[in-house]
């Protein structure tokens, strides 16, 4: 699910800016691979604005929610699901200095406009292989500011030369297999012995 809802992203984004009049620049790639030495590989990021998954972590607080359904009378128990929050990096490399601070701020105004992305309100291209399996989703995406001292440890673990750019922090995405742990009869019938004391 994870590559689902960075295309997701990376497709409305770009939509978004061809209506507003400009280039779809925003492609799915490691902005690690800016320096390179693979042509192939540096030269998708030619001109372009990077989107690059930097980091993930699992919502604590829906860590131990218990997993189970009720089939045919029976209760099937599976391992709670992973809930992750995605960080997004939006990395403008574009020729012109100035094309990179129009893409990141134009960037910006879209999140700002949409926060929530649902199934019902998100169009995306459903005809692509990989996408084929998405049925229900919901997250939302908000920007998220590092502090200086992050900022600079997060370009430093990316062994390139800063770029304008925005993080994003992406929640909830789901993650399931769907395999039983284990199964129980439900309790269908209660009895209650009830006891009366003699009177003396």
């Amino acid at each position: 699910m994870i590559f689902e809802v960075i295309q997701i992203i990376a497709e409305q984004v770009n939509n978004y800016l061809d209506e507003i009049g400009l280039e779809k620049s925003v492609v799915t790639e490691n902005i690690a691979f800016l320096e390179s030495q693979n042509d192939t590989v540096s030269g998708n990021l030619d001109d372009k604005v990077a989107l690059t998954l930097i980091n993930l972590d699992e919502e604590a607080t829906l860590k131990n929610v218990p997993n189970h359904t009720i089939q045919n009378s029976k209760t099937i128990y599976k391992n709670s699901v992973i809930n992750l929050n995605l960080y997004l990096l939006f990395s403008a490399n574009r020729t012109i200095y100035i094309n990179s601070l129009n893409d990141i701020s134009k960037i910006i105004a879209f999140f700002q406009g949409k926060k929530l992305f649902t199934q019902t309100n998100t169009i995306y291209n459903r005809n692509n292989v990989a996408m084929t399996n998405i049925d229900n989703f919901r997250f939302t995406v908000e920007l998220y500011t590092p502090t200086f001292e992050e900022l600079n440890y997060i370009w430093g673990t990316l062994g390139g030369k800063q770029l304008p750019s925005a993080l994003y922090k992406v929640s909830m995405i789901q993650i399931e297999r769907n395999i039983a742990q284990g199964e129980g009869e439900l309790i269908s019938i209660f009895t209650r012995d009830t006891k009366t004391k003699e009177q003396s």
